[in-house]
């Protein structure tokens, strides 16, 4: 046995100096803000930025513990803000229109698609929608009470029709009246859904076209990120933080190089979709994200929101403006 110490006391004394400066020398443990960020559809390609940012710690290194919550037709974004269920969300501008109309103080904070990915499909080989003109007498799909009907709406007042000069059909998220050609017209999210439905139908031997409002004069306002008055007022460096790491996140999903590693981020969610299909929806991801490399990704389309509030009021779909433009607080990029 080794020689006893003198004083038990002092070894004991001499051990908790070492400990503490241990820990001194590591640094002080900070805990990380805890925030909610919820989605607007299910994690797909749509959303790449948005879990590349969480899965490459572009968050996190912000001093942000983000928890990326899923979206749905069940679920909005807006509400969740009100309720103080979530600090952040996306939403299409209908949405922030709508519940600016009703009072929510939601603010916008970035644009995340600068071309809507909402389009209609139809079968290129059995007609063609060169005009809007060209839907006269057609079954066209909507979702009532979704962006696209307001989107259809929209087209057929810019062409000087009305409902009763197409036959809209009410559409859910089976694609079976469209495969039996009984809704020959349907919308579609033209770098997800589209994708799966053009392959579908070339295993069939059919060619599949597009029909693209922004063509037609319609530039109706997609994904955008947001939040409340109240975040903005009262923690204001969260929502720059959290602004400039969502979109550096996006900006490094978007380039071409790290495919691969998007994804592999994509993936853990969305387990249905193969990896070739993928490739091909962050392509066409890319070209709405950020169509011109001069504008950058998260750029607020500020006429293109005007134009949708100007027509939700046309279509007494709210009562009146809302003065959504002092709304728009775009957080510089990194």
């Amino acid at each position: 046995m080794g020689p006893r110490l003198a004083f038990p006391w002092l070894a004991a004394l001499i051990l908790l100096c070492l400990v503490s400066n241990t820990l001194m020398a590591a640094g002080p443990v900070l805990e990380k803000e805890k925030v909610a960020y919820r989605l607007k559809c299910l994690i797909n390609a749509s959303t790449a930025g948005d879990v590349f940012a969480l899965d490459q710690g572009f968050l996190s290194r912000q001093g942000l513990e983000v928890a990326v919550k899923a979206g749905g037709p069940e679920r909005d974004a807006v509400r969740e803000l009100e309720l103080g269920y979530a600090q952040f969300g996306v939403a299409s501008a209908d949405q922030v229109i709508r519940a600016l109309a009703k009072g929510a103080s939601v603010v916008v904070l970035a644009q995340l698609f600068q071309v809507n990915p909402l389009q209609w499909i139809y079968r290129a080989d059995d007609f063609s929608l060169s005009r809007i003109q060209d839907l006269a007498g057609r079954t066209v799909g909507i979702t009532y009470g979704g962006n696209d009907e307001t989107i259809m709406r929209a087209l057929l007042a810019t062409a000087g029709m009305d409902e009763h000069q197409v036959r809209l059909a009410s559409v859910r998220y089976d694609y079976t009246p469209f495969f039996r050609n009984q809704v020959p017209i349907w919308p579609v999210y033209r770098n997800t859904q589209g994708i799966f439905l053009s392959d579908k139908l070339a295993a069939e031997g059919e060619r599949v076209a597009f029909f693209d409002p922004s063509e037609h004069g319609v530039r109706f306002v997609a994904n955008s990120i947001v939040t409340s008055k109240k975040m903005i007022d009262h923690h204001p460096q969260t929502v720059g933080r959290f602004t400039r790491a969502l979109l550096a996140g996006w900006q490094a999903a978007m380039a071409p190089a790290n495919e691969n590693a998007v994804i592999r981020a994509v993936t853990k969610y969305d387990r249905d979709t193969s990896e070739a299909v993928m490739r091909r929806q962050l392509a066409a991801t890319r070209q709405m994200i950020q169509p011109d490399p001069d504008i950058p990704i998260g750029h607020i389309d500020a006429t293109a929101w005007r134009q949708t509030e100007q027509i939700m009021i046309q279509q007494r779909l709210i009562p009146g403006p809302v003065n959504v433009i002092g709304r728009l607080e775009p957080q510089q990029a990194p």
